[in-house]
């Protein structure tokens, strides 16, 4: 099947996937850099910063590691709380969040944040959708991106990777369709705009979701692809610290897998990019051609099992996954800047529960975990398969 629409818009929920709103443990006072960060976007961050292991999915994994009784399973469990992930603002209230989670970033650390919350956030997906109305651009300026920029202001000694706006711009080039996503058109494009102009600071990189090569991987979805983020790009004035684009955002796709997850589909012939490496490497291509920065982060959080899908669209709390290869900027490619774990892996894509005004029809296909609770919310049962099933093992 063709990743056009529905199956698409699907996946978007997964990276959607508000995290909870669980409470860090108090954090012993760190020392950051003793003067102002300047970062160099047009260089890899990553080779000089190791992606900070967040206070807030520390919390989780060790209230997690506390309800295991396997004393093995508890070991490896805790080492995870020591892997570095981004953390989600993916609401005005959880802005908040950002003063617990700068308390313990040392020196050498960057602080990855995702920055979600678009108006009609997710217009084609159901699990994942956002606070904001379409038409209510205005206040995703002022009362969501404006209050993040002051803040990072305040902290000129630290770092900072920001991911921008998950399925969002991906979501306007295969999901055109969809009258929630045409809705949505104006407030995507003019809110990212505006969020990488104002972002625009020396102590923070900036990547842009670029969805995942079953998404805009597709032959006829490239150039369009890249197209709509270089549009975005240039008309926030080409911000100097873009350093690029972002895949696999709380996706399940292998990085290098040959000849690829769903090589022999029906429809293979129509999508080159099996593995999320052909993937970075013809959509740099068709970027480069369009005008924007070529580098990427790919998430290898959770894509440590391959061939659980039926198709490239199945984006919800995959079976039998598990946890991929930890956070590094060793990637052997000198288009991808590292690896990193974009999605907290453990935090549930959506619910199962077919009663619930948030279900998603996905999360109820055979592929999928359940019983699966709401979107962000913690599900122990699927945090320890990930941990059971993960490559490298803990």
């Amino acid at each position: 099947m063709k990743v056009t629409s529905a199956s698409v818009a699907a996946f978007a929920v997964g990276a959607a996937a508000a995290p909870s709103s669980t409470t860090p443990r108090a954090a012993s006072k760190v020392q950051a850099c003793d003067a102002a960060v300047s970062l160099d976007a047009s260089t890899n961050v990553f080779t000089k910063y190791k992606l900070h292991p967040n206070t807030f999915y520390r919390a989780e994994v060790e209230a997690a590691v506390a309800a295991i009784t396997d004393a093995s399973l508890k070991t490896a469990a805790a080492k995870v709380a020591d892997v570095g992930s981004f953390l989600w603002l993916d609401n005005i209230a959880n802005i908040a969040k950002f003063d617990d989670a700068i308390s313990d970033v040392p020196c050498e650390n960057i602080l990855g944040l995702v920055i979600y919350d678009l108006p009609g956030r997710d217009c084609a997906a159901k699990a994942s959708n956002g606070e904001l109305k379409y038409n209510e651009l205005d206040r995703y300026k002022t009362e969501y991106i404006d209050p993040i920029v002051a803040k990072i202001k305040a902290q000129p000694n630290i770092a900072f990777a920001l991911l921008i706006e998950p399925d969002s711009l991906p979501n306007l080039v295969t999901n055109a369709d969809l009258s929630t996503c045409q809705e949505s058109k104006t407030a995507y494009e003019e809110g990212v705009a505006y969020a990488l102009k104002s972002l625009n600071l020396p102590n923070v990189v900036m990547y842009i979701d670029a969805g995942h090569g079953g998404w805009l991987g597709w032959d006829a979805n490239l150039k369009p692809g890249a197209e709509e983020l270089a549009k975005v790009y240039k008309a926030a004035g080409s911000p100097s610290q873009v350093r690029g684009y972002a895949t696999n955002i709380a996706g399940w796709n292998a990085w290098d897998e040959t000849p690829g997850e769903f090589s022999d589909a029906s429809d293979a012939k129509y999508n080159s990019c099996q593995n999320e490496q052909t993937y970075t490497t013809k959509f740099s291509a068709a970027l480069s051609t369009a005008g924007f920065p070529t580098h990427a982060i790919v998430d290898t959080g959770r894509n440590a099992v391959t061939g659980l899908r039926e198709e490239w669209g199945d984006w919800c709390n995959v079976n039998g996954a598990g946890f991929g290869v930890r956070p590094t900027s060793e990637t052997g490619s000198d288009i991808v800047d590292a690896f990193v774990w974009g999605k907290p892996g453990g935090e549930s894509d959506g619910t199962s529960d077919t009663s619930a005004t948030r279900y998603d029809s996905f999360c109820g296909k055979p592929d999928a975990y359940k019983p699966s609770p709401e979107a962000g919310e913690w599900n122990q049962a699927y945090f320890e398969m990930l941990l059971k099933n993960a490559n490298p093992a803990f």
